[in-house]
């Protein structure tokens, strides 16, 4: 199995966050909608999706936090 690159979340614009986690949280519910109707041949695919928008939506708070500190 391949390893997953990890993204580097800090050279990204705001906007590119956040049309980046738009397009995974869809992502998202398209593999879930699938698993229900047949099962995936990875399921781990879901769980690593789930991990990078949790940690895109922890940057972009972080980023929310800072501009407001300013």
């Amino acid at each position: 199995m391949a390893k997953q690159v990890k993204l580097n979340l800090h050279d990204m614009s705001d906007a590119d966050l956040k049309s980046k986690l738009a397009e995974d949280k869809t992502r998202l519910q398209r593999l879930h909608f699938n698993h229900t109707v047949t099962p995936l041949e990875n399921p781990m695919v879901m769980r690593h999706l789930r991990r990078e928008i949790a940690t895109m939506t922890h940057e972009t708070a972080n980023r929310a936090k800072k501009s407001v500190n300013k």
